[in-house]
């Protein structure tokens, strides 16, 4: 046990506050930090601070007492518009309302100065943080700096699964729950787009970074192969995805294109509804896994991890020289990691995924829960 851990158990905390604001991917992924809390103090009141944009991802999980959204964009606003007393007396009242809280223990995974500032404004007698940057160590007790495990090696989450343990709360299992609502609104879309008869295929194309992405002329070509094989593929992505999808779909008329016509939390109940998730480094691929859908991700300038507790999921990296390169590409452009992984291969992975059984609770990854919106 670490020093940590004992220092944890000893404080027996009633109310532990979890911070990691952003970003939308890494939520899905620090998720796991949910049930391994609430299993090693199941009488203590969890709490999770989080940015607007990333709030609905948490806010159907009945594991979760209480989620707190950082009115960031707000004081901002105010600042911007001149209103800068009314920002600074805003900002002033919720830094006390936050203390008020009387959190115990404060868990940052995201180890930034922003999480950081937030973590240390609560005035918890134990904060701790994850691979601290941008002096977020300033704010904090302790840091977990977790070695970052060989290619082969790197499970999924492996640096939140890290974080927990060295709180004493082994028990890590992603943790995404779908709403009763989204899940109503995802099927009526989802039927509304003639989405029905076949096995639903989500394709998710889409990031922030252009070298992270698939070619983008074989996705049509990867959904005439997944309708071959009985599939009905489905582009999902924000709106500002919707130039990008519909160029997919011009090319393939059996697509069905969805991007940009879901909220967050639709997108994550239209998942849930599927039997199969083909995405690159990018959140909806991480909700995929989350949710135990049998998923391929095709990883080249990143790879956050190469496996993932179960044969449902399968991750295609070509480890090349310059592999993983992350924002500083040296192949002026041609993305040769993802240039390699053929359709054939990524047809091929998907019936192994497909083929894999089911796993059962208490793996890494969990089964969707009954009553929790999942089909």
């Amino acid at each position: 046990m670490t020093g940590l851990a004992e220092r944890a158990i000893a404080l027996a905390p009633r109310r532990i506050l979890i911070v990691r604001l952003s970003a939308l991917g890494d939520v899905v992924l620090s998720s796991g930090l949910i049930p391994a809390l609430k299993a090693r103090w199941p009488e203590a009141r969890l709490s999770w601070l989080v940015d607007a944009p990333a709030a609905p991802l948490l806010a159907h999980n009945p594991r979760l007492d209480e989620l707190r959204v950082l009115p960031l964009s707000q004081w901002k606003q105010l600042w911007r518009s001149g209103h800068r007393l009314q920002a600074w007396r805003a900002f002033r009242a919720w830094a006390h309302e936050l203390r008020a809280q009387e959190f115990d223990l404060v868990i940052d995974p995201q180890g930034l100065f922003k999480s950081g500032v937030c973590g240390w404004l609560s005035g918890a007698p134990l904060r701790m943080s994850l691979w601290p940057r941008e002096g977020n160590q300033l704010f904090v007790h302790d840091c977990v700096r977790p070695a970052v495990p060989p290619g082969p090696e790197r499970i999924i989450s492996f640096e939140y699964r890290a974080l927990a343990d060295a709180v004493g709360a082994p028990e890590f299992r992603l943790d995404l729950a779908v709403g009763e609502a989204p899940r109503q609104r995802a099927i009526q879309v989802m039927r509304e787009a003639g989405i029905a008869g076949r096995p639903t295929a989500i394709l998710a194309p889409f990031t922030t970074r252009p070298q992270k992405h698939w070619l983008e002329e074989r996705w049509p070509v990867l959904a005439a192969a997944l309708w071959e094989a009985g599939y009905q593929p489905v582009i999902l992505g924000g709106p500002g995805d919707r130039a990008g999808a519909e160029r997919m779909a011009s090319r393939e008329a059996r697509i069905v294109n969805l991007a940009g016509r879901l909220k967050l939390d639709e997108t994550v109940a239209a998942i849930a509804q599927s039997q199969l998730l083909i995405g690159v480094d990018t959140g909806l691929t991480h909700m995929g896994i989350a949710l135990g859908l049998p998923t391929v991700a095709l990883f080249g300038s990143t790879a956050p991890y190469l496996h993932a507790g179960t044969d449902r999921v399968k991750v295609l990296y070509k480890a090349l020289p310059c592999s993983p390169c992350h924002r500083a590409p040296s192949c002026q452009g041609r993305f040769d990691c993802m240039h390699e992984l053929s359709v054939a291969e990524v047809m091929q992975t998907v019936h192994q995924v497909a083929l894999a059984p089911k796993p059962v609770q208490g793996n890494s990854i969990p089964r969707p829960e009954s009553g929790a919106g999942h089909p």
